[in-house]
């Protein structure tokens, strides 16, 4: 086989384990959100308590996706990622047989640290096998994998949860995390390694340069006030995105009336729609905006603001306008993980430098999506009344918090606004 083939079979390959590869990551981050309402109606743990233990795995992925941000720059990204997920799924499997409060808020957090082990490899991964000129393309397809994990999550491990119980919605996540752990060690490759594949521009030189020129380009992304601005509208986004995620079946349950299954369905339709708006976003942007990221990032940051509003304030258990609000939320969001959540700030970044750009915008992002856990866990168990036996709720703030989350990332979005590549 000559060396161009090789080269794209190999090429191919990773991208593909990158991408199936963190998806799964998503099924052993997202499990505990699927079984929050069982935990609850078993008395196990408040809401309080719920919103303190998926705070917890944002805190420590938020700190370990910055550390882990540099550190792939240098790392064996095959082994870097493959090890994040198998400690990733072993913490879910011991999760299926505790009821401890404080051995699930350890657990939840030694799973945050290891999920920050998942993105920074695959953008190194792409940066090392293809060229600046594909970048936004490949980046917005890798990015399908957040959905695609999603919608797998709220789909496999709802029906596990519902069939058999919360306890085995942990147990097979693990199981998937197995799985995607395997994909990565057998088909994900760290570096083309070959002087020679022309499609790659230079990647092999940089694998060799000092360490001089990765602190010198780390300590460049550091002090980018734009990269900062943008974690910082990525981070509000985050709220949004999460809000969501981690308590949108809870909301759908407990405000709209609707069961596990269905309510996570509904939830699931984000996830699909989301793959929609990430595959397209970079194809968006390169071809028809010419690279430029900004005004496909005011309006779907727009559209972002208008699907919570639909979804938060039409009248209850209509499923349709439900889930039109998710098919426009799911859209919105997986364009706008695409491009707040990293591609933005790796494209002002100098390349060198790509894990930590990431690394800055992952700290501000999970620090936001962990403290909306902590908000709303708190004011949903505030603005709770029981009834007759019944819990009541009361949803008037989360409706604030979260459209206000999302109208505050529109505004930082526009400060960037004429902000100059590096590459």
């Amino acid at each position: 086989m000559d060396h161009d083939s090789r080269f794209k079979r190999l090429q191919w390959s990773t991208f593909l384990a990158a991408t199936l590869g963190y998806g799964l990551y998503y099924v052993c981050r997202l499990s505990f959100n699927v079984v929050k309402k069982p935990i609850v109606d078993e008395g196990i743990f408040s809401e309080t308590e719920l919103g303190i233990i998926g705070s917890v795995l944002f805190f420590t992925y938020a700190v370990g996706k910055f550390c882990n941000g540099f550190m792939a720059d240098r790392s064996n990204i095959r082994r870097f990622m493959a090890t994040g997920l198998i400690i990733s799924a072993l913490v879910n499997l011991c999760l299926g047989f505790t009821n401890s409060f404080i051995f699930f808020l350890i657990l939840w957090g030694v799973n945050g640290w290891a999920q920050s082990m998942g993105a920074a490899p695959c953008v190194v991964a792409l940066s090392r096998w293809f060229p600046t000129s594909k970048r936004g393309s490949f980046y917005g397809f890798w990015s399908a994998s957040h959905n695609l994990g999603e919608a797998f999550t709220f789909i496999a491990v709802a029906s596990l949860v519902s069939f058999a119980g919360w306890r085995y919605g942990f147990m097979g996540a693990a199981l998937i995390g197995i799985l995607g752990a395997a994909i990565i060690i057998f088909f994900l490759y760290d570096t083309p390694g070959c002087q020679g594949y022309k499609a790659v521009e230079n990647i092999s030189k940089e694998k060799e340069e000092k360490n001089d020129d990765f602190n010198a380009a780390q300590k460049m992304v550091l002090r980018m006030p734009a990269i900062w601005i943008l974690a910082f509208a990525s981070a509000f986004m985050y709220i949004s995105r999460y809000a969501v995620n981690s308590w949108g079946v809870f909301y759908l349950q407990a405000q709209k009336g609707y069961d596990t299954i269905d309510a996570s369905f509904i939830i699931s339709i984000s996830s699909i729609c989301g793959i929609i708006g990430t595959v397209s976003s970079g194809l968006i942007s390169d071809k028809l905006f010419r690279g430029n990221r900004n005004i496909p990032a005011l309006i779907f940051g727009l559209l972002n603001v208008t699907a919570l509003s639909m979804f938060l304030l039409s009248p209850h258990s209509h499923f349709w306008i439900d889930a039109l609000a998710m098919i426009l939320f799911g859209l919105a969001i997986g364009v706008l993980i695409c491009f707040l959540g990293g591609l933005m700030a790796i494209d002002i970044a100098p390349k060198k430098a790509s894990g930590a750009a990431l690394g800055v915008v992952g700290i501000a992002s999970y620090i936001g999506a962990a403290l909306q856990d902590i908000m709303n866990g708190v004011l949903i168990q505030q603005n709770k009344t029981v009834v007759d036996g019944v819990d009541i709720y009361n949803f008037t703030y989360v409706n604030y918090f979260w459209i206000g989350a999302a109208l505050v990332s529109v505004l930082l979005t526009l400060c960037v606004w004429n902000t100059k590549r590096y590459n």
